[in-house]
């Protein structure tokens, strides 16, 4: 705090809990300079930035030459996942922003216990990391990846996706080369349990792309008609995911919580509200004067008066956001009132289904689940969203975003399809594969559907469907729910907005196909030929 990386906030309103603000040229995961250094550019594929191994070693040590005089260094020893996991990963990175060393402490397991699982044996594996402030430049900002070492090295950046190494760049963009090569699964997916009133219990995995309700969903309450369901959270983020006895099992590396802050609130998601009310460090929302926390979306009304994220004068009359919309809250999982008991479960939870979803306001119906496995991989290969703040640039176009691991897929995407296909061939009791849409909107611009909590009556009809025992109607883009296989009992929802929200417009489908094909043209002929054959089976199917 003496040296204004953190700011104390009302302990008596938040105890324990801090402010920190980003230079207000670093908000936000910068894909344009994150690079995977493999030694073909060809293994990288045509979705990551490349940069050859040698060349890049060697410009970073230049810009690393000096840049911690006078700072002090940390190392930190952490651990992702659970301490008796067969996936669990031991990292160290060294830094020299103290933002990074507290925020690591809350997202990862750090310390002693890292140390402990690494062990003696000289060849055991393990991440190298290592970051700098640098002068927080973004001509200056790299975030760089070398999977055949292993290694990650970020300069001139400190906000936490591309600082926290930890996060994307090990669990996600590493590891998912480590799983390919392993044999195992790295994935961009929150993980819930969801238990009935009679004991059943299943878990599920979600890919939304960032900003895109994953935090809610994982948190999800049910609402008061669904009395006796329980839902639990595993993770809200990342799951690794292993094949054992013909079945997914997963577990969550991470220790702590990354959630974007804008829109939380106790009617969005109750239990992050009280997970972020102790212990917590804030980014970049606004401070008011008595020395709370406060963001658009908040319960309550605005402060009259508060200091944005930039720590400038701010009242609701202002042209500028008082929080920013890509701000942030770290928090541990320890603090969500719905943990899952079997959250440190060294072997992972069963999976029962996948999901995949974007935030489309068109095209795509609520929900449908996949005919079989390949079509479910084909369902996630052409998964789209309209992007949001979490990434720096446009906001507001449609992205494909396979499996939400475009920005974090660390090999060619070609082969990340190929290894989805080859892991279906080694299940013999796969997860059933669904795709959802919370953000369709009618004519009128407005969301057809309330979201939040009642989205609990779509995941009641997902796990009908893995019981065998929810009905369906067969269509082209695959299986559907009618408007009575949905429990949509005490919802306030117009019929004819249930019909929307269920209902394929062919022409649109078509153009959707189209878009399939672009997007694979794009990548060259890297498609694998099964996602090529699904493709041409869809656009029969809607054929006139």
């Amino acid at each position: 705090m003496k040296q204004n990386v953190l700011i104390e906030l009302n302990q008596k309103k938040v105890p324990r809990c801090y402010l920190h603000r980003s230079d207000p040229n670093d908000v936000a995961r910068v894909e344009q300079f994150t690079f995977v250094c493999t030694p073909t550019k060809e293994e990288a594929g045509p979705t990551n930035n490349w940069s050859e191994p040698r060349e890049t070693y060697a410009k970073l040590r230049g810009l690393l030459k000096g840049a911690m005089h006078g700072r002090t260094m940390f190392v930190i020893p952490y651990m992702m996942g659970p301490a008796d996991s067969p996936l669990t990963k031991v990292g160290f990175e060294i830094t020299d922003s103290k933002y990074v060393v507290l925020s690591m402490r809350i997202m990862t397991r750090m310390g002693e216990i890292a140390l402990k699982r690494l062990g003696n044996d000289p060849h055991t594996e393990w991440n190298r990391g290592v970051h700098s402030l640098l002068d927080v430049n973004p001509e200056r900002r790299f975030i760089c990846h070398f999977p055949q070492d292993n290694t990650i090295i970020s300069v001139g950046s400190g906000y936490g996706g591309n600082v926290l190494l930890s996060k994307k760049c090990l669990a996600l963009r590493i590891g998912s080369y480590l799983a390919r090569t392993q044999g195992w699964m790295a994935e961009h997916m929150l993980i819930l349990g969801v238990e009935s009133p009679e004991g059943g219990k299943h878990y599920v995995a979600a890919a939304f792309p960032s900003a895109c309700g994953k935090t809610n969903f994982a948190m999800l309450i049910p609402p008061a008609h669904f009395k006796g369901w329980k839902i639990t959270t595993v993770g809200d983020d990342i799951a690794w995911m292993r094949i054992r006895d013909g079945r997914l099992y997963a577990v969550n590396p991470e220790n702590g919580y990354f959630g974007v802050v804008p829109g939380t609130s106790y009617k969005s998601n109750p239990n992050a509200m009280r997970s972020i009310a102790h212990d917590t460090i804030y980014t970049n929302v606004a401070l008011t004067d008595d020395g709370d926390v406060w963001w658009e979306g908040k319960d309550g009304p605005p402060p009259a008066h508060a200091f944005d994220w930039r720590g400038d004068d701010w009242t609701p009359e202002s042209k500028e956001k008082a929080a920013h919309p890509n701000s942030r809250f770290t928090t541990p999982v320890r603090n969500n009132p719905a943990l899952d008991f079997d959250i440190e479960k060294g072997e992972g939870v069963p999976i029962s289904a996948i999901i995949f979803g974007g935030r489309r306001s068109d095209t795509v119906p609520l929900v449908y689940q996949a005919f079989d496995w390949n079509h479910g991989v084909y369902l996630g290969a052409t998964m789209a969203s309209e992007t949001t703040a979490a990434a720096a640039g446009a906001v507001g176009r449609v992205r494909r975003d396979p499996m939400a691991m475009l920005p974090f897929c660390g090999y060619n995407i070609g082969d990340y399809f190929q290894h989805w296909l080859d892991m279906g061939k080694r299940l013999t009791n796969p997860p059933l594969i669904f795709n959802v849409n919370w953000f369709r909107k009618g004519a009128d611009g407005k969301f057809l559907w309330p979201g939040f909590g009642e989205n609990m009556r779509v995941l009641k009809w997902i796990i009908d469907r893995c019981e065998r025992n929810g009905g369906a109607v067969e269509s082209p883009a695959g299986w559907l729910p009618s408007p009575h296989d949905l429990d949509l009992a005490e919802l306030e929802i117009d019929h004819n907005a249930v019909d929307e929200l269920l209902g394929l417009d062919h022409e649109e489908w078509q153009k959707e196909i189209a878009a399939h094909k672009e997007f694979f043209d794009s990548l060259g002929r890297i498609v694998p030929e099964e996602l090529q054959k699904q493709r041409e089976q869809l656009a029969a199917r809607f054929e006139p």
